[in-house]
C-alpha cells in the first residue's frame, strides 16, 4: 500500500479534497494507495478533526515545543520526519502546512515531498500572492502543485490552474476562486504520482 502522509497548520481545505477524492475514486482499489496520517504543527488545527472523522490517524509536531533548542527549525523537522517516517510515507503532501522545512527535511523525502503554492509559480513565490498579483495588474492568478527542493516555492511544476482576474477583485475573492481550483488539481496531481 502506498501511504500519503499529509501535513496541515489550519482548515486543511486542501487536506480535505484529497480525502474525499481519494474515498470517492477509491484510491485504495485502484492505485493501492491511501491517506495514512494527517500530521499538524498546531494542536488547534481545524483539519485534524476532519481526518479523524475518517478514519485517518493524525499527530501533532508542536513546532513551539522546540523554541528553547540550539537549532529549533533542525529539531522540529527531525521530529517532525520521526512521526513521518513511522507511516512509511510514499508521498508526503504539504496542505497549508505554514513552516518553511530545512534542507535535510528537504533531502530526506527528495522525490517524494510535494505542495500547492496559491500563485502561477514562478511567479510571486511566498506570502501575499493574491494581493501581489492584483497590484503587479496581472490579467490571470492561479496555482500550482510542485515538487519541494531546498529554495521555497522553486521545484518542478506538476500542474497548474489559471484563474482570471477580475476588475473588482480583492486579495480575498481572488483566493477564494483560486482556492476552488487548488481543490480540483491538487487530488489530481497526488493521483498521476501515485499511477506512476
Amino acid at each position: 500500500m502506498k501511504n500519503i502522509v499529509i501535513l496541515i497548520s489550519g482548515g486543511g481545505s486542501n487536506m480535505a479534497a484529497i480525502i474525499r477524492t481519494a474515498e470517492e475514486q477509491n484510491w485504495a482499489k485502484r492505485l493501492n494507495a491511501r491517506v495514512s496520517a494527517v500530521i499538524s504543527n498546531k494542536a488547534d488545527a481545524e483539519g485534524l478533526a476532519f481526518a479523524k472523522q475518517h478514519d485517518i490517524a493524525t499527530a501533532v509536531v508542536d513546532h513551539k515545543a522546540f523554541a528553547d533548542q540550539p537549532q529549533p527549525r533542525e529539531a522540529f523537522d527531525a521530529a517532525l520526519m520521526t512521526e513521518i517516517d513511522q507511516h512509511q510515507p510514499h508521498l508526503v503532501v504539504l496542505a497549508g502546512f505554514m513552516r518553511i522545512l530545512t534542507p535535510g527535511f528537504v533531502a530526506h523525502y527528495e522525490g517524494r515531498l510535494i505542495n500547492i503554492h496559491p500563485s502561477l509559480l514562478p511567479a510571486f513565490t511566498g506570502l501575499n500572492t493574491h494581493a501581489r498579483a492584483i497590484e503587479a495588474g496581472c490579467k490571470f492568478a492561479g496555482a500550482t502543485v510542485h515538487r519541494v527542493t531546498a529554495e521555497l516555492d522553486h521545484g518542478p511544476i506538476l500542474a497548474q490552474a489559471l484563474v482570471p482576474v477580475l476588475p473588482n477583485d480583492t486579495a480575498d475573492t481572488l483566493a477564494a476562486r483560486v482556492l476552488t481550483q487548488e481543490h480540483l488539481i491538487y487530488p489530481k496531481a497526488v493521483a498521476a504520482l501515485l499511477a506512476d
